[in-house]
């Protein structure tokens, strides 16, 4: 437990600019404070004794305003910045060298029993406000955007963002864990995509409507029927009409 708690502090330095000296980061810091709380209750509660552990949590509770459960699984190096609000919930796992802001929560949807918390992968990054809620897993390198709903399993290396979460892949982009704020828009590239090809169309309506009038009935008829043709072969698949990427990305990420 020593050498996780030395690997927890010595975190601070790598991840807070303003980390300035060990007596200010022991003392001033809620989120170091907390998990020295929850791995003593953790402890505890894993050779039995009972009511302590409980106890401890609700102590630091009061004192961090950040609540771990004494069942959480707490890995090594994982960094609760401000912390202010922070709720782990008794069944979740959390990884090594997790980033977590304040407001976060990782917490179950209902009364069930057994496993009800997330777990999250290695090196996952919470931003401010996100919720996680059920047993799902968050893989490894995940960045999980401020303000975020997770309600379904995302795999490693990806990016959430957005209630409910939606998956945005940043395939062979490295970024730093505390630029959390380096987030993709994808509801603003869908709507983007869209209006260019209202405006695309509208140019095409514009087009006919300036045409001689003895042009446009064998115009419209030759369009009709090519259209026609293409529903026959799509009723099945519509998706399959939309060949933006970003609105292909923006429907993919949906099945988060």
């Amino acid at each position: 437990m020593l050498s996780t708690l030395s690997t927890d502090f010595r975190i601070i330095f790598e991840r807070d600019p303003a980390a300035r000296n060990w007596l200010e980061v022991l003392f001033c810091y809620p989120g170091l404070q907390a998990l020295i709380f929850h791995r003593l209750a953790h402890w505890l509660r894993a050779i039995g004794i009972p009511f302590i552990p409980r106890l401890i949590s609700h102590i630091a509770r009061f004192l961090t305003g950040i609540e771990i459960h004494p069942g959480a699984l707490i890995g090594k190096g994982v960094f609760i910045d401000h912390g202010m609000g922070v709720v782990i919930g008794e069944t979740a796992i959390v990884g090594d060298y997790a980033l977590i802001y304040q407001g976060v929560t990782l917490g179950g949807t209902g009364k069930e029993s057994g496993k009800r918390h997330p777990t999250l992968g290695e090196n996952v990054v919470v931003g401010a406000g996100a919720k996680v809620l059920g047993n799902l897993q968050i893989g490894n390198n995940v960045r999980i955007g401020a303000g975020s709903v997770v309600l379904r399993d995302v795999p490693s290396n990806c990016t959430v963002v957005g209630i409910p979460g939606r998956i945005i892949y940043r395939s062979g982009v490295r970024v730093a864990p505390l630029e959390h704020n380096n987030l993709p828009d994808s509801e603003a590239e869908v709507i983007r995509a869209l209006v260019n090809r209202l405006e695309a169309l509208e140019e095409q309506i514009q087009q006919l409507q300036d045409m001689p009038s003895h042009f446009k009935t064998p115009v419209l008829a030759s369009v009709g029927a090519v259209n026609f043709e293409r529903e026959k072969f799509t009723t099945e698949a519509p998706i399959c009409n939309i060949r933006d990427k970003a609105i292909q990305e923006f429907l993919d990420g949906a099945g988060i």
